[in-house]
């Protein structure tokens, strides 16, 4: 008989190709990973992630934020829509809206960003160029539980790259990116099995 826990429904949201949600979708296909792939979500209707996502058999749909009135309107059908896919764990995967802290709270501790350095290094936009105006030598990626605070939130897993001689944002950028996709599934993996917990504004790990 096997003991095997279910795996953790998990939906995606994004606003343009998809490449971390095409990375965790394609960890998911693993028989042993933890979690499973129910639902991508983008705010724009021709983010080239949902083509990708039908591709692989999974639902996936637009809720245009420039569809509704208000941003908590839209929050609302996008919060709706994880219910109906009964999602337990939520992945931002370059989505490119700032969230509310009451869609934040909502889903507190079941949500996960991943975002291109060191944090707290260099938050918000254009960080490989931050990294390389301030002249540091190692860079990577963190995944994190998402919080109120843009980028603040209770790290997960991070890994790093060197910053090279010569290195441009582009440059920079691929090999972030290089790294980006199994350090996100890792991060997740470790949520999924509860290996990882956000209690009082950490993350608790245990074996």
């Amino acid at each position: 008989m096997s003991t095997s826990l279910p795996k953790k429904r998990v939906a995606v949201l994004i606003s343009g190709r998809g490449s971390n949600m095409s990375a965790l979708i394609e960890a998911a296909k693993n028989a042993d990973f933890p979690a499973e792939i129910v639902a991508v979500i983008a705010n724009k209707s021709d983010a080239g992630g949902l083509d990708a996502a039908r591709a692989q058999g999974i639902q996936a749909y637009a809720i245009p934020n420039r569809d509704y009135a208000s941003k908590q309107q839209h929050e609302t059908a996008v919060s709706e829509a994880l219910h109906a896919a009964k999602a337990d764990i939520v992945c931002l995967a370059g989505y490119m809206r700032l969230l509310s802290p009451e869609f934040v709270r909502e889903w507190e501790g079941k949500m996960l960003n991943i975002h291109p350095s060191l944090l707290p290094l260099f938050r918000g936009l254009h960080t490989h160029d931050q990294a390389l105006e301030a002249g540091v030598r190692v860079h990577g990626c963190t995944v994190h539980f998402v919080t109120a605070g843009m980028d603040e939130g209770p790290i997960i897993a991070q890994t790093a790259v060197p910053v090279k001689t010569g290195d441009t944002a582009d440059s920079l950028t691929e090999r972030v990116l290089s790294v980006e996709h199994e350090t996100y599934a890792r991060a997740l993996a470790l949520v999924a099995t509860g290996k990882a917990k956000m209690e009082n504004g950490r993350t608790v790990f245990s074996d």
